[in-house]
């Protein structure tokens, strides 16, 4: 049986990594996706691979909120309304010393991460409420939740902020129906996570922090997001869910 049957969600930072591989696992279950990312090409070639029928591609940043907007109108105008959003979307930012960090990359990095995922709500939690319910999602990190890292302030702040933003929403919303849900990932197989840990020996290094002693695959997030996207997590919200390997316990 397809988790997702009728389902229309909506996925950002679709072109890549989590994204990606969610995008796939969603299609498999029945859902039909309004993707969104930067790169056209990437998107285009997905839409491809998962069929016009079932999923179209949106480009735009979402650090502006006629993205937001524009996305939410592709799905009530294409699929008939909004079921699921996963805002997954984010960057790095600039690391490095805290004191070295300038204030504008600080900035962007706050409206990829955060700003981003607050203007997503903004604009899908109508959508949902106008259908009896849904299920929103961000990706938040165990960076800035369970652990700290020394030279990523402005991602780690991003971070923890969507789990203030989940929780706010969750208890704002669930009495309409709407579930709101933040996943927080461990050291994952992507182009971001190669950007943070980019020779073997730092990926290596990775690997070992967590108690499983290596990093996941992209798929293997997916799952978790498509758990909190159906009814299998009908009694779920609110929830920072771990999904790191064991990097917030391990001590080895």
């Amino acid at each position: 049986m397809n988790a997702l049957s009728d389902k229309v969600a909506i996925i950002t930072g679709a072109s890549s990594g989590i994204g990606l591989a969610t995008a796939r696992l969603f299609a498999q279950h029945g859902a039909r996706l309004v993707l969104v990312a930067r790169r056209r090409a990437e998107l285009d070639a997905l839409v491809e691979q998962l069929g016009a029928e079932r999923a179209v591609a949106y480009v735009g940043d979402v650090a502006e909120e006629d993205c937001a907007r524009g996305a939410v109108a592709l799905a009530v105008a294409r699929f008939g309304g909004l079921d699921i959003a996963f805002n997954n979307a984010g960057t790095l930012g600039a690391m490095g010393p805290t004191p070295g960090l300038d204030a504008d990359d600080w900035r962007r990095t706050l409206e990829t991460n955060l700003t981003g995922a607050f203007l997503g709500a903004k604009h899908q939690l109508p959508a949902m409420l106008a259908r009896g319910g849904g299920s929103l999602i961000f990706t938040s990190s165990f960076v800035g939740h369970t652990v700290g890292m020394p030279g990523m302030a402005a991602y780690a702040a991003t971070k923890a902020g969507l789990v203030g933003l989940t929780q706010s929403l969750a208890a704002e919303f669930g009495a309409r129906g709407v579930r709101v849900n933040a996943i927080l990932p461990g050291g994952t197989d992507t182009p971001m996570g190669r950007a943070s840990a980019n020779s073997p020996e730092a990926l290596a290094f990775a690997a070992g922090l967590h108690a499983l002693k290596r990093l996941a695959a992209p798929e293997e997030i997916a799952r978790s997001v498509l758990y909190l996207a159906s009814d299998a997590s009908s009694f779920t919200t609110g929830a920072a869910m771990l999904v790191d390997g064991g990097v917030s316990i391990n001590r080895t």
